[in-house]
């Protein structure tokens, strides 16, 4: 007994330093942005974790499991090389929100913006007040975000069928640098979901999971 008591302590002891050694290899965490105005910040509960979980077990990445939320205009947002933003309603930055984002994008921070249908007007009005002389611009199918590990010769693939529209990808450069990526009638995040939250086929998933991983990876190479 004595000893069987010593092998189950001695089997969870390595169990708990395994798994202490694990999450001591994770060194960078993901964000999703908390903004006001009223639209469901907080929408697509399951996506960022399910995206982080294929990017670090197909590119390698060690991104923490659980990302965290922070909000528009506080000084954590700098902690963060990647912040997702996503909804379907209203959006309000406020003075203090313009700065400090406007700031953390020009230190050179990402921030991924998808319409998960009905965001689309809000942020518009927005992000133009955060770059007034600095518009979106559509990105063309060559760019090298669509040709990361994963190639989309045809640009940003269509996920969810809402309006009939094309997806569409524009950014905001600054010096050269992408620093924000909208992603516009593909609702991309909908396909990192968990399967039976919209019952998308695992070949519509991976192909959401594959371009949420190139995004990943073109913001961690730049």
């Amino acid at each position: 007994m004595k000893v069987k008591y010593c092998l189950s302590l001695l089997l969870l002891l390595t169990l708990v330093i395994n798994s202490i050694g694990v999450a001591q290899n994770y060194t960078v965490k993901i964000a999703l942005l908390k903004y006001g105005g009223g639209g469901d910040w907080y929408a697509d509960p399951t996506a960022l974790p399910n995206l982080i979980k294929f990017c670090n077990e197909n590119l390698g990445t060690t991104i923490f499991p659980q990302h965290d939320v922070v909000e528009v205009g506080s000084s954590q947002i700098y902690e963060y090389p990647f912040v997702h933003m996503t909804g379907h309603g209203n959006v309000v930055f406020t003075t203090n929100d313009v700065k400090n984002l406007k700031l953390y994008l020009e230190s050179g921070g990402f921030l991924h913006v998808d319409d998960n249908y009905g965001l689309d007007p809000y942020f518009r009005r927005e992000i133009a007040k955060v770059f007034p002389d600095n518009p979106m611009v559509e990105l063309p199918p060559n760019h090298p975000i669509f040709h990361q590990k994963y190639s989309f010769p045809n640009g940003l693939p269509k996920i969810h069928e809402h309006d009939n529209k094309p997806p569409q990808a524009f950014g905001i450069f600054i010096n050269n640098r992408l620093a924000v990526l909208y992603t516009y009638e593909s609702d991309i995040s909908d396909g990192w979901e968990s399967p039976e939250v919209h019952g998308d086929s695992e070949e519509t998933r991976l192909k959401a999971l594959r371009m949420g991983a190139n995004i990943i990876q073109y913001v961690f190479n730049h």
